[in-house]
């Protein structure tokens, strides 16, 4: 039995607050920060990203900001770009087989990548890799061992596959490479702890298998982070939902505007995962939202400056403010409104897809039913209306779209 030391049981605790740690908990992690630093040896600590999408969301920086308490405390953080499983796609979750993304795509989404994982971590002291590097080069026999190390019926223990499997849906055998191809990664990079969210259990702890069946003494510990909500406050927040998405990439303005506009029910969620507060004002901004004592809208709007000016700074997240207040609370028009012409005696839904207000005429038609589209501050009920006016008009779709149109 190992005798821990307080210190690292202390840094264990921190390290592990709002995650799951697998397989052994708290303790197994204080073992290992304390053999690493008896043996001056940092831990290797791994988090895959594949770049399917050119940008990152905040969903993104809950598993960040872990990795930046670790490289705080001197561990080594080694950061994958997918390069080779992005051509596949992870199938975790998904109802149907994804479509494959090419070498170029690949490589035209992984090129920000960095540029934004830098507003968390120290991109320059981390390892980056791409596992193209490594899984391209398996030849054909050397891919045949890795399968054989695992069997169809451990794939199918997974939930998506199950599913998919029970309702007669088809799951394609490069899917079930995936997560083997994952698991490989902690084996070139040798991993000593591995990050995902919760969505990723069955890859992450089979990086651990894959890490025993070639030998390795003390596979990686897995440490599974909550997944958030997008601004819907229903369906996770993923880049294959961009309305709901909040991406680093998102101006001051548009990051500060998406943030007021999620449901009261996750702001102490968003406190706790996406910013550093410390749990006694967390404990008393949800007694404030309980109670009742507190407009919901006050505790939000200190949210979204916090979080702005964290990925944007301080000037830029006091504008931000203070144009939201201009044009949410007083019925005002943000600065940088757009001036478009030639859209007089148009259809509504041709001109909201053409000012790509929405992206499709089936999200323009439920938008205007819904009552989010505005001409002169006037609701748009129907969805034939076409545009008439004597020399510019205001047309709002949603609570953040403007524009001015002018003949």
């Amino acid at each position: 039995m190992v005798d821990i030391r307080e210190e690292f049981i202390e840094q264990a605790v921190k390290l592990a607050k709002n995650c799951e740690v697998l397989p052994g908990g708290v303790e197994e992690l204080a073992v290992k920060l304390q053999h690493a630093h008896d043996t001056n040896t940092p831990l290797r600590v791994k988090l895959g990203m594949d770049p399917t999408r050119p940008d990152l969301h905040l969903g993104h920086t809950v598993v960040m900001r872990k990795l930046r308490e670790f490289q705080k405390l001197g561990h080594k953080i080694v950061l994958i770009v997918g390069g080779a499983t992005a051509m596949i796609g992870d199938p975790s979750g998904k109802t149907e087989t994804r479509p494959a993304l090419t070498k170029e795509q690949v490589e035209e989404n992984a090129k920000s990548y960095f540029e934004q994982m830098a507003k968390v971590v120290d991109v320059t002291k981390a390892e980056v890799t791409n596992n193209a590097d490594w899984l391209h080069k398996l030849n054909f026999m050397e891919l045949l061992q890795l399968a054989g190390k695992v069997t169809v019926a451990q794939m199918m223990t997974r939930d998506d596959f199950a599913k998919r499997y029970a309702e007669g849906k088809p799951i394609s055998i490069h899917e079930f490479f995936y997560p083997l191809m994952q698991a490989y990664d902690s084996v070139a990079i040798d991993a000593d702890i591995e990050f995902g969210g919760t969505d990723q259990r069955f890859n992450t702890l089979l990086g651990r298998d894959i890490q025993t069946a070639y030998g390795k003494k003390y596979p990686q510990m897995v440490m599974l982070l909550p997944l958030i909500e997008g601004t819907d406050g229903v369906v996770k927040m993923s880049k294959t939902y961009p309305d709901h998405c909040i991406s680093l990439t998102d101006s001051p303005k548009d990051m500060f505007g998406k943030l007021m506009s999620i449901p009261d029910s996750l702001i102490p969620k968003y406190f706790d995962l996406l910013t550093d507060i410390e749990p006694a004002e967390l404990k008393e901004i949800e007694e404030q939202l309980s109670s009742g004592s507190v407009n919901p809208r006050d505790i939000k709007m200190r949210l979204a400056l916090t979080i702005t000016e964290e990925y944007h700074g301080k000037d830029a997240a006091e504008h931000a403010k203070e144009e939201f207040i201009s044009v949410f609370s007083n019925k005002g028009i943000p600065d940088d409104i757009q001036e478009v012409s030639g859209m007089n005696g148009k259809g509504i839904l041709d001109v909201l897809c053409e000012l790509k207000f929405v992206q499709s005429r089936g999200e323009g038609k439920r938008l205007i039913q819904g009552g989010g589209v505005k001409v002169a501050g006037e609701k748009i009920a129907d969805t034939a209306y076409v545009l008439n006016f004597d020399n510019e008009v205001i047309l709002q779709a949603g609570k953040r779209k403007f524009a001015k149109l002018v003949k």
